[in-house]
């Protein structure tokens, strides 16, 4: 296999890990980065080898020379920066949040569409080991049908002091977090059909809300409850990991804090270590987000190599990115929200 060259656009807080998980990933490379702060695109550029350095993404790809671009960028620059990539006919990687509107997001995909090109949002909470290991026991059958499952990531991890800006919106939990839990409610139990949700600022020093409860009716028929806080102090801090408990017509499923997956069915319980691995970059408790980051990556390479759709492809995060906009309307007007008219 001939190796895919890549280039790097934005290179702040979270692009290190990308930068560390290319390196990793078999068939593929990062041959060029780009940021307007020269200082950022110095750190990376001398800490990963990267001589080809842009200051301006139309100079990139004015350039070219590489056959893909993982986009790290802030949202507000999403939609430009991916539509530059469907005009040079350059498949696209694109950060989280996807766009700042579910318009923004449609338009994103209909231009790769119509320029036929590969489009994946850098979605890597469904790509975490343990995640995996719950998609992996359902599947098996290990407890028959699902019909309620919850979907918990509670924390008092101070998220700010590496990322300030979070502080600074008008929406933050369910924006920033809510949406990795909600793609995992979607990956585990399938497609959402309508959601209600409420709300709640506890930390009096940020702008945007820190606490959310969702309930979600999925089109099979199961109800789940994703559950979100930056604002809940444990005695022993879960960060950052997701909780699942899933029951089923056949048994139960329970991700646990400490990364093991309890399932009890006729055949009796059996707990599992399903912890992510370490990798040599890597730091807790940080491995489990980071270990995803180069799952996610190798399932960009893999599919592109064998021309299949991506798991997170812009078109499946539309639904995704729909139940967020869903969910902040909710809870605007106390009201369910029927998810599938968004879409329409």
């Amino acid at each position: 296999m001939t190796e895919l060259k890549g280039a790097l656009i934005g290179c702040g807080f979270f692009a290190i890990n990308q930068m560390h998980a290319w390196n990793d990933v078999r068939g593929a490379g990062i041959v060029a980065i780009c940021d307007r702060d020269p200082e950022r695109l110095k750190i990376v550029g001398d800490q990963f080898g990267i001589d080809r350095r842009y200051g301006d993404a139309e100079a990139l790809f004015a350039d070219g020379g590489f056959d893909f671009v993982d986009i790290a960028t802030t949202v507000e620059s999403h939609r430009f920066i991916v539509e530059m990539a469907a005009r040079n006919k350059v498949p696209a990687i694109c950060q989280k949040p996807f766009a700042k509107t579910l318009s923004d997001a449609k338009a994103m995909v209909e231009a790769c569409r119509n320029a036929s090109i590969p489009l994946m949002v850098h979605e890597n909470f469904r790509w975490q080991t343990p995640i995996q290991a719950v998609r992996k026991a359902l599947d098996s059958n290990a407890i028959g049908t699902p019909f309620w499952g919850r979907f918990s990531f509670r924390s008092a991890y101070d998220v700010f002091s590496g990322q300030p800006y979070l502080a600074e919106g008008e929406r933050f939990i369910i924006e920033d977090l809510g949406i990795h839990t909600l793609d995992i409610a979607r990956y585990i139990l399938g497609d959402v059909r309508s959601l209600t949700a409420r709300t709640k600022r506890v930390n009096p020093r940020i702008k945007g809300e820190d606490v959310a409860t969702i309930l979600l009716d999925h089109e099979n028929g199961a109800t789940s409850v994703v559950d979100v806080s930056y604002a809940t102090k444990l005695s022993k801090e879960p960060f950052p990991e997701t909780l699942i408990e899933l029951d089923g017509s056949e048994g139960t499923i329970r991700l646990t804090q400490g990364y093991g997956l309890e399932i009890t069915n006729a055949k009796g319980t059996t707990t599992t270590d399903v912890s992510p691995k370490l990798l040599s970059w890597a730091s807790r408790p940080w491995h489990n987000i980071q270990e995803s980051v180069y799952a996610i990556q190798q399932h960009w390479v893999d599919q592109l190599e064998c021309g299949a759709e991506h798991s997170t492809s812009g078109a499946d995060n539309l639904k995704t990115f729909a139940l967020v906009e869903a969910a902040y309307d909710s809870a605007a007007r106390g009201q369910t929200i029927d998810v599938g008219a968004m879409l329409r």
